[in-house]
């Protein structure tokens, strides 16, 4: 190899470890970001609505979605109407479905709960992509979900699933797994939906949701406006970090890191939502910690064809 050849592949070299870092990083961010829609959103319900809520949050986040998807992706916006109907699906299911079950479960449970419920959604979804979308299930993937599957019964039994028999789930509980089903409808059919720039589609999708929810939110008075300048805070904060600043960090880290092992990433959620309840003092059980270790250690497992070196993207 020449010299100019060498130094070339040695910046190459550089310019891939550094993208690689970066990829990383956003992947923090975002995920830390959403773990903050945990923190944040529970404040947010004590004052406003699920679905004013999530009709604000939207509302809000439409326009700088709009803007950077714009300038970052050119869209095609005639290709984009063409698939209207896979859009709203989408919507459906992840900007409604989702978001409106999990602010109504954080009406019934503290946050930290709720997010060791929702670390289950990986596990959840390789079940699913068996099932519905053919993909094969090794036993390592099917132990990982049963394992993961173990430690949501010991989260949700206060450290005896057995209880669960007597007592059944309380009510944050069930919102969280209609939330998790929802999610994992979500990204079930996402994969078998048109390919299109993924922030023009967050915006889309953005669009669809307040047009469905603003009709109803006003045939029932309208939301209710924050009245405090916390509640004005949360509602800013959820608009923008987790709603705008996560998805764009997200889909850019995904142009460097294959989706299965991104994915991954997801239970930082729950690990970066107890450091938070830590840190704020709040009440956390033995079960809840033993059980949320469980649940990230069956979703690794379950994904341990996808974190293999050199496995690509699918």
């Amino acid at each position: 190899m020449h010299v100019n050849e060498t130094r070339t592949a040695a910046a190459s070299g550089r310019t891939s470890k550094r993208a690689q870092w970066i990829a990383v990083a956003s992947l923090l961010g975002a995920t830390l970001f959403w773990a903050g829609n945990y923190i944040v959103g529970k404040t947010a319900v004590e004052t406003l609505d699920p679905l004013g809520l999530v009709l604000l949050r939207w509302a809000i986040a439409l326009v700088p979605l709009l803007v950077i998807a714009q300038l970052t992706e050119r869209p095609d916006w005639r290709r984009l109407l063409a698939a209207w109907r896979w859009l709203a699906v989408l919507s459906v299911f992840g900007m409604l479905g989702y978001n409106l079950f999990l602010y109504a479960a954080l009406e019934h449970t503290d946050a930290f709960s709720a997010s060791l419920v929702n670390a289950f959604n990986p596990a959840l979804i390789t079940l699913a992509a068996a099932v519905f979308l053919r993909e094969r299930l090794t036993p390592l993937a099917i132990a990982g979900v049963a394992l993961a599957l173990a430690g949501v019964l010991i989260v949700l039994g206060g450290g005896d699933p057995r209880s669960l028999l007597d007592t059944g789930f309380g009510t944050g509980e069930l919102l969280m797994i209609g939330a998790i089903a929802a999610w994992t409808a979500y990204t079930v059919i996402g994969r078998r939906a048109p390919k299109l720039p993924p922030v023009t589609a967050t915006a889309a999708q953005a669009a669809i949701a307040v047009a469905v929810l603003a009709p109803i939110s006003f045939a029932t008075g309208g939301p209710a406006l924050p009245g405090t300048g916390p509640a004005l805070a949360s509602l800013l904060f959820i608009a923008v970090f987790p709603s705008v600043l996560s998805y764009v960090l997200w889909n850019r880290a995904l142009t460097v890191i294959p989706p299965g092992r991104a994915g991954v990433f997801l239970n930082l959620i729950t690990v970066f939502t107890a450091a938070f309840t830590i840190l704020a003092g709040q009440h956390y059980s033995a079960a809840q910690i033993v059980g949320g270790l469980i649940v990230i250690t069956g979703v690794v497992l379950a994904n341990a064809r996808a974190l293999r070196p050199g496995r690509p993207p699918q």
